[in-house]
């Protein structure tokens, strides 16, 4: 009798052992997923302003007003002019001509700490 119950146990065992192995992957790349969906730092941001400054690879805008970010705006004139840098890759669209002095709406992504464009558009 002491047999049966010590091979009824093993096997329950290693059926419980098994299905956890089985659970615990999926329940795992589902909290990856959602880690990565609610990361603010992946999703594109928008800020408005006049560009001061032009290189070949970059550029940077002067913003005084109020910044737009996914749609909610929030307003930095106590904060007086804030400048922001851009980098400008292959994949960056921009509409019109960037010229210091020109208004500028800017969509960007933070890559590593660095602002990238994503497009431009110079009014």
């Amino acid at each position: 009798m002491k047999i049966v119950s010590r091979v009824a146990f093993s096997v329950l065992t290693c059926l419980f052992m098994i299905s956890a192995g089985a659970i615990l992957p999926t329940s795992a790349d589902s909290w990856k997923g959602q880690q990565n969906s609610q990361d603010p730092a992946a999703q594109a941001q928008t800020v408005s302003g006049k560009i001061a400054s032009v290189d070949k690879a970059s550029f940077s805008i002067n913003v005084t007003g109020s910044t737009a970010n996914q749609g909610q705006h929030f307003t930095n004139e106590a904060a007086g002019p804030k400048s922001m840098t851009f980098q400008i890759d292959k994949n960056t669209t921009v509409d019109g001509q960037l010229q210091v002095g020109a208004n500028a709406d800017v969509t960007y992504r933070q890559d590593h700490g660095t602002n990238v464009a994503i497009s431009v558009h110079v009014s």
